[in-house]
């Protein structure tokens, strides 16, 4: 790599109250290092500091800062004092007149000076560049090179701060973390002129400052689509899971105008998953993670639109259009609608469980908290495979973990080649008939109360992280009555809206409603939200690919 393009973002700036001056400085630095380094300069203290300030927040780099010794309201040294504390790494260098050389010699002491140069410094092939190569050879050795990623300020016990962090993770976008308490944290917090009492902070590669952003804002920032290109499409999918992105690669592929609406992040509960280890191809198993970036790619190849953070509200029937209300009052409107909402899990109704939700309590597997597990005691509740797949990836790191089973057996929910892998996996422990009667702690988890359902006994345990996986109800309240539910609010369909032999109610059309079709016409479940779906990623893959097949037909037949 060229010493230019390793340093495309890198800065020198320097600082003088004179303009002459400073335009004298800048003039010969631009001679110099122009075409390797961008040269910035200031004529005040006070102006000197914003910049750095928004340089840092921006993920630019600065490499040495120059400035005068005697400037009113803030003189050289106070000036570097606080440069400091923004770029650490940066090498400094004071101007300084014969007259305040002592005061140079001083500030070694006080802002670790790398240098002193006295005025003029004529000519600066002799004065200057040589001071100036050998402070940027010693900069380009220390590594400090720019960041152009996302970067999140947060604390660990913090609840929305987990939930950013997640987001991030989940739609694919590089970030770097950083704890408010730890220094790099405090000076994006300083640049960005918050104290730390409001987080998490999130910084956008163009330097753009979040304080307590809402996803919708994230993602606008960070380069996900928010925002529909077109008013109407041939068919709409409302959820990102499996079977959302099955639908969105075999609808878009098949040469439909598709747009595919996901309320945080694709992938659904499958895209948590730590490891897939029975679908079909992947002999070696799959992260939830790997598969959701394959798919979401893959329908992004074929044209299909995919909008993050947009939570639907609405839908309407208006003549032969379907047309799907936003949270902002926005919609979008289609010949064809596939529901995939999929589900959410399930609340662990228990005092305390509430409160510290994001703070030691997480639902799913959490997969960004678990390099904080490591060498930690892990309780894991549940005992279907999702609850298997999270005890064996967290297991590679904690101390222990613990599945708190209701039943009496892991065999009743679990897949067997996961109940074969936990039982052979030395720090993972199984506890049947137990429940999680408490859970305690002031600002995060610190104990667990559970109870033995056969014999009555409690037990008061230490516990930082709880993982909760107790089955799931379906996301589908914002439908109202436009579509029938059962029961338990799973969305139905065909066969089961004709169980007596007679349509559904309001149904005008000369033939039944299609397999994977509701009581509206064109309207479509696939995967979990559908009444007595399989509740596996391969079946909702399939699923939405079938709803693709039975749009067609609707299609032609309108």
């Amino acid at each position: 790599m060229t010493q230019s393009a390793e340093a495309a973002r890198t800065i020198i700036l320097t600082v003088d109250d004179d303009p002459g001056v400073s335009r004298s400085v800048a003039r010969d630095l631009r001679r110099r290092y122009g075409q390797a380094y961008r040269v910035v300069r200031a004529e005040c203290g006070e102006s000197a500091l914003d910049a750095l300030r928004e340089l840092k927040l921006r993920g630019d780099v600065v490499a040495v800062i120059l400035a005068d010794y005697r400037m009113p309201r803030m003189n050289g040294i106070e000036f570097l004092e606080q440069a400091l504390d923004i770029y650490p790494g940066a090498r400094r260098v004071l101007l300084t007149a014969y007259a305040d050389t002592d005061a140079a010699i001083d500030a070694i002491n006080v802002v670790d000076l790398d240098h002193y140069l006295l005025k003029p410094w004529d000519p600066p092939e002799e004065k200057l560049y040589p001071v100036l190569d050998d402070l940027l050879e010693t900069w380009r050795a220390s590594e400090h090179r720019p960041v152009l990623i996302t970067k999140v300020v947060g604390h660990r016990w913090s609840a929305r701060s987990s939930a950013v962090r997640e987001f991030l993770a989940r739609n694919q976008v590089p970030y770097r973390w950083y704890s408010s308490d730890e220094p790099e944290g405090r000076r994006l917090l300083s640049a960005a002129g918050q104290d730390g009492l409001r987080l998490p902070l999130v910084v956008t590669p163009d330097g753009t400052a979040l304080v307590e952003p809402e996803d919708r804002d994230i993602a606008a920032k960070v380069g996900l689509a928010t925002t529909p290109a077109a008013d109407f499409y041939d068919l709409v999918i409302i959820g990102g899971g499996p079977a959302g992105l099955g639908a969105a690669v075999y609808g878009a592929s098949e040469g439909l105008r598709t747009v595919l609406v996901e309320r945080s992040a694709t992938g659904g509960q499958a895209g948590q998953s730590s490891r897939i280890e029975n679908y079909l191809g992947f002999p070696n198993g799959v992260s939830g993670a790997q598969l959701t970036d394959r798919a979401r790619r893959q329908a992004a190849k074929f044209g299909a639109e995919i909008l993050t953070a947009r939570e639907v509200t609405g839908l309407e029937i208006n003549g032969a259009a379907r047309v799907v209300r936003f949270s902002d009052g926005s919609a979008i409107a289609a010949h064809a609608v596939i529901l995939a909402t999929g589900v959410s899990y399930r609340q662990l109704q228990a005092p305390g469980v509430d409160d510290l939700t994001g703070c030691g309590v997480f639902y799913g597997s959490a997969l960004t908290e678990a390099a904080a597990c490591q060498d930690h005691d892990v309780y894991i509740v549940g005992g279907a495979n999702s609850a298997g797949q999270a005890a064996m990836y967290l297991s590679r790191g904690a101390k222990s973990v613990t599945l708190l089973v209701r039943g009496a057996s892991l065999s009743d929910s679990m897949s067997h080649y996961l109940v074969q892998q936990i039982t052979d996996a030395p720090t993972i422990s199984v506890r049947t008939n137990t429940v999680v009667e408490a859970a305690h702690g002031e600002h995060q988890l610190e104990r667990l109360t559970l109870t033995d359902t056969t014999t009555g006994h409690a037990e008061m345990v230490d516990a930082q992280w709880m993982f909760v996986f107790i089955g799931a109800a379906p996301l589908a309240d914002w439908l109202g009555d436009t579509v029938l539910r059962d029961s338990r609010g799973f969305i139905l369909t065909g066969p089961d809206l004709t169980a007596d032999g007679s349509p559904p109610p309001g149904w005008e059309l000369d033939r039944p409603p299609y397999h994977l079709e509701t009581n509206v016409p064109g309207v479509f479940v696939a995967g979990d939200a559908r009444a007595e779906s399989a509740k596996r990623v391969a079946s909702a893959v399939g699923e939405g690919a079938m709803a693709v097949m039975l749009v067609h037909r609707y299609l032609e037949q309108s």
